[in-house]
Order: C-alpha cells, then structure tokens, then sequence
C-alpha cells in the first residue's frame, strides 16, 4: 500500500463523499475513485459502500481507517525526525489572539509530545489578517477563525462557534436573551483597518446602519472589547470567549457561527504542517 493513497482514503472516509475528498485533496474526482478501487483490489476487499449521496464504511473499511491513521502518523513523525537530525524542522504557526487563549495550551502540549525535536516559531497577528501571517508566506500553518478569501488555502474546521454582540452591563440591550442585527441598526460599529480581508470585514464589522458615526479602528481584540467598554461601541465575539469584567455578550440569532480553523497553503506536503493539522483534529474530535 502506498502512503499517498492511504491518504486519499481516509479523505473520502472521513468525508464520506468522493467529490467533497477530492476537493480536499485539490484533485478531479475520477483519479480518486480510480486509486481508491486498486486499493479495494490490492486488499481483496470492499472498503466502501457507494450510493448516490455518498459512501459509509464497510467493516473492512473501518479496520483501514484505524490503521491508516497510525500508519501516517508514523511516516509522519519518521519524516519530522530525520528533518530533525538534519537540522531544517522548523514550524512556523500564525495565531489570531482569540484562537490561541482557546486552543493553544493543549495543542501546544500534544505537539510537544509527538515532535520533541522541532523548533515551533509562533506569530501572533491582529484583526486585519485573518490567514495570521500565512498569505504572506510568513508561516508554514495558522490557528485562526474563519471566514476569509481562502483561494489557494486549505482549511480544517475543527469546532463551529455561536456569535454574540457584546455590551456593557449598563446597555438596554444587555438584559436580553438573545437579538437580532437588525436591533443594532442605531448603534456604532467598530471598523476594521484598511486593506483587510474583505470577507473576513464583511462578517465581523458589518455595519447595519450609521446614525451616530462611523466606530472606531481596532485592530486587536482587547481593542475592540475596550471601544466596547469606554466608548459603548458594538462588538462581536464567540459566545466561548471569555469576557473581561465590566461587560456581558448577548446572543446574535441570525449572525452565522464562527469556525476555529487550522489553515495551510493548498500543495504543501509538509509533515510538520500535516502532523500538526492531524494533531489539532485528533484533539477537537476527542472533546465533542
């Protein structure tokens, strides 16, 4: 069995549908398809039930998935030894500050423990990148949040969270139970700066209405919820955050979920990178 194919089936296992694996794999489907079959035949098995909305996991198929996991992980950590011992394995991570206070202790530690030997460079952006440094090539991999313009990336989600607006104890809004955008037509929004992702902008500093003026220019998060503090200006955030003392969040009914995501450049066969990328899933996967 080759590695590379044991890779394309625990795509489409995981995924559970061969165009939405191929994607993932930025490959056409029929190549896939064709690799996954010669794997069946090279077992003498069938590995996947197929049907027209997607495919499920034989017996057999389960049994593979187990052990390609652990097969990979080796190759994987075989590769990251010998860059090791040569000198060249060096990760660099790209954090928002949000996505580090949630994630970065416990998958700081599961990486430690699988790669001792690889010297981890970490980079903390602000709010106006959302990629943390990765579309300017400035590292190899990016605990983030999403949405963002991610052509030419390949993103991992690996938990969806829930958005509130966030207020001081004092608003008329603060007691309710939940709101709407639309019921924050009237108020000042924070902005975001110049030249920021579009998408990214679209969704966090959306703007229904600018009755009282334009909010002003954060560009990190303890900025944004200090506008919200000194100057009652509206900000968003995961309902997980945890909020400094002097404010309260609110649930946003119709703002859409916000995805914690692990980012990499689409192509790249990096070990550190997919190593890292298994590590975050396997941690979020055995939290649910």
């Amino acid at each position: 069995m080759e590695l590379r194919v044991l890779r394309y089936f625990v795509a489409v296992a995981e995924e559970r549908h061969f165009g939405r694996a191929a994607a993932r794999l930025h490959m056409t489907q029929p190549p896939l398809s064709r690799a996954i079959r010669r794997l069946e035949a090279d077992l003498g098995c069938t590995l996947l039930d197929r049907s027209p909305t997607g495919v499920s996991l034989t017996a057999a198929g389960a049994a593979l998935l187990d052990e390609a996991g652990t097969l990979l992980a080796q190759a994987d950590r075989a590769r990251v030894r010998v860059a090791a011992a040569a000198g060249t394995a060096t990760l660099a991570v790209g954090t928002l500050a949000d996505s580090v206070e949630e994630a970065g202790t416990c998958l700081a530690a599961a990486y430690r423990d699988r790669h001792p030997h690889v010297c981890i460079r970490i980079r903390e952006a602000d709010l106006s990148d959302p990629t943390a440094g990765l579309r300017a090539g400035l590292v190899d991999v990016a605990l983030t949040r999403a949405p963002f313009e991610d052509s030419g990336l390949t993103t991992r989600v690996l938990r969806s969270d829930p958005v509130g607006v966030v207020l001081r104890p004092d608003d008329p809004l603060a007691g309710r139970d939940s709101l709407s955008i639309d019921e924050l037509a009237d108020r000042r929004w924070f902005r975001l700066p110049e030249g920021t992702d579009p998408v990214w902008n679209a969704y966090w500093a959306r703007r229904p209405g600018t009755a009282h003026g334009e909010g002003p220019v954060v560009r990190t998060v303890h900025e944004c919820l200090q506008s919200v503090l000194w100057s009652g200006t509206v900000g968003l955030a995961p309902l997980v955050r945890s909020l400094p003392g002097g404010l309260t969040v609110v649930p946003l009914t119709d703002m859409p979920p916000s995805p914690l995501v692990i980012a990499w450049r689409s192509g790249d066969t990096s070990p550190l990178v997919r190593s890292f990328a298994r590590i975050a899933a396997e941690l979020w996967n055995r939290n649910r």
